[in-house]
């Protein structure tokens, strides 16, 4: 299935090669921590695409991971780091069903239109203690926008709270089609 899901998603971003690259998405404007010090500030950016939130991270002082399956998409986000000068970036192209994440790892991890449910223990475990989580992706309503779309990669209201509830949660929005939380480790 995992060849099947990169061949998949490198052919989607090949037709969107022309595109302008997209902007960060304004959720992490307003929770990402600012890095103060010169610390070893690491953050992930997982089912990244084009890596556009990896990017800013790495903008703002992080050391960035960015995750995708899609080596096309990769291909675009090494692209524009290099445009852009930022050199603290490590791109990997992983299958997600195989790939461990380490524990205690990230400073800051951020998930975008992605949800693969047997992976939150371990988006848990990677977040430092004190770190957080910043998460959105389309929950039960996009039906109405999009029918076909496969259900199983819908939030039902209130999941994706759950998985983070005895987390600090910083913010919780189910608007529209999308879900959306920001949470801190304890």
């Amino acid at each position: 299935m995992a060849g099947e899901d990169r061949l998949r998603w490198d052919q989607i971003y090949r037709d969107r090669q022309n595109d302008a690259y997209p902007a960060p998405d304004p959720l992490l404007f307003e929770f990402t921590p600012p890095v103060t010090d010169e610390g070893d500030h690491r953050a992930l950016d997982l089912a990244s695409g084009i890596g556009q939130n990896g990017l800013w991270l790495s903008a703002q002082g992080y050391l960035v991971d960015i995750m995708d399956i899609s080596r096309v998409a990769l291909l675009r986000a090494q692209a524009e780091a290099a445009r852009r000068q930022l050199r603290n970036i490590n791109l990997y192209p992983v299958d997600l069903d195989e790939t461990p994440l380490d524990t205690n790892a990230y400073e800051v991890v951020c998930v975008f239109r992605f949800l693969k449910r047997d992976l939150f223990p371990a988006l848990r475990a990677c977040v430092q203690p004190g770190g957080r989580i910043i998460y959105e992706t389309f929950n039960r309503r996009y039906q109405k926008i999009v029918p076909q779309f496969n259900p199983a990669f819908l939030l039902e209201p209130g999941e994706l709270a759950g998985y983070f509830a005895d987390w600090k949660i910083l913010h919780n929005a189910e608007t529209t089609h999308i879900s959306r939380l920001v949470a801190v480790k304890p």
